[in-house]
């Protein structure tokens, strides 16, 4: 073998060894603080022997998003489909349209459950299905990772650590109670577990008997994890008897810079201003505040936004997120598609929006993260700007804008 070979042989081998010795000291480092977790879990009532069993030989899974680790690029959430996909992929019809018929099959399965769901708090039995089809497609989504360890990865070297550290304890706890075996104990990347996906602190927090065996079953109980939903909501600070969004035609001189949710009305002045519903509110309901939505700048639907969709929105942040859940709630209710077609929009790239984002800050006009989501405040900022630099004044994060913004710079 000639020796430059076998040269670039000894140099790939002393690499291989080397990051193999790197993994084995970051193993033993993660073990180590797992262990010095001990104390808190105690105090939180975890026995030692669940905590032994539960432990040993527990990795740590270093290709979860959302990671800071050292010496590598930090691994973002950004791949969501709620902050990547335009509205008309996310809010699919044809998705919508088949959760909403096997929602109708459920709603008469589980009558008695929704009706006392209801009764105790307010929520709409609907919207508790809705989010329930959206989370695990009514069950039939299985998470694929093991909740313990996706939470001691997070507490580990996640971008949150303090609070992994607690949703780890909590999920030690949950399995020394016995409230779910290991095996079953599933949930996504962020350690949101159950038919409705909730972290083991909100699992504590919100979860509800409601079949009466005696314990809090959100993962094969289907009347259990429905309330444990309703009651997150409730404690949330649901409002009953108050719809969640009113679709309306924008008038052709909106302003969809006052898409923020500060922007508050009552429906009734948005009304008198221009917007027009495509269905009857009545006069309570005009007197109700809202904050105007435009998902997609002013193409596609607008929405007048009551209290409850930002409760929906404690739920999960995004914006299309609650337009699915509230919309396929109303399906099931009966309700027709959206009035106003999504708009053939292009979505650019988490690192595009971004860059818009910073540029926003440095000119005054956002003040929020830096996390390539074009949500609500950074589309009102972006309609600011296009004011500002005389552009067609749109709210939507598109290509001749970041031009513009490069042009600035």
């Amino acid at each position: 073998m000639p020796s430059a070979c076998r040269t670039l042989l000894l140099a790939l081998l002393l690499s291989a060894l080397t990051l193999q010795a790197s993994a084995h000291a970051a193993d033993a480092a993660f073990t180590q603080f797992i262990a010095s977790l001990w104390p808190q879990a105690q105090a939180a009532g975890v026995s030692r022997a669940t905590f032994e069993r539960e432990t040993r030989g527990l990795e740590p899974d270093y290709k979860l998003p959302d990671l800071a680790l050292p010496g590598r690029p930090a691994t973002g959430a950004s791949a969501q489909a709620e902050f990547v996909q335009v509205p008309a992929s996310y809010v699919k019809e044809a998705t919508i349209a088949r959760l909403a018929a096997d929602g109708q099959r459920l709603m008469q399965k589980y009558r008695a459950a929704l009706d006392q769901i209801e009764s105790r708090f307010g929520v709409p039995g609907t919207m508790v299905l809705a989010l329930w089809g959206r989370e695990t497609d009514y069950g039939r989504y299985t998470s694929p990772y093991d909740t313990l360890r996706v939470v001691a990865t997070q507490a580990y070297a996640g971008r949150r650590k303090d609070q992994y550290r607690d949703e780890f304890i909590l999920a030690l706890k949950i399995l020394d109670e016995g409230a779910v075996a290991r095996k079953d104990f599933r949930s996504s990347w962020a350690g949101a577990t159950g038919l409705t996906q909730f972290l083991p602190s909100e699992y504590f927090k919100h979860g509800v008997d409601l079949d009466g065996d005696g314990r809090v079953d959100i993962w094969h109980s289907v009347p259990d994890a429905l309330a444990s939903a309703a009651k997150q909501l409730a404690d949330k600070g649901w409002q009953p008897g108050v719809r969640w969004a009113y679709e309306v035609r924008a008038p052709a001189n909106a302003d969809c810079t006052l898409g923020v949710p500060e922007v508050k009305k009552p429906i009734g002045e948005w009304l008198r201003t221009g917007f027009a519903p495509f269905a009857r509110i009545s006069a309570g309901e005009q007197a109700q505040p809202a904050s105007l939505l435009q998902p997609e700048g002013i193409y596609g639907p607008s929405f007048l936004t009551t209290a409850n969709y930002f409760v929906i929105k404690q739920y999960n942040f995004s914006d299309l997120y609650v337009l699915f859940v509230g919309h396929l709630s109303d399906r099931i209710a009966g309700a027709g598609p959206f009035a106003t077609p999504w708009a053939a929009s292009t979505q650019l790239r988490t690192t595009s929006v971004a860059a818009m984002q910073k540029h926003l800050t440095r000119v005054g006009l956002y003040a929020d993260k830096i996390d390539g989501k074009a949500g609500m405040l950074t589309r009102a900022a972006l309609g600011a700007y296009q004011k500002s630099a005389g552009l067609k004044v749109d709210c939507w994060p598109s290509e001749a804008v970041l031009q513009s913004m490069g042009a600035a710079r």
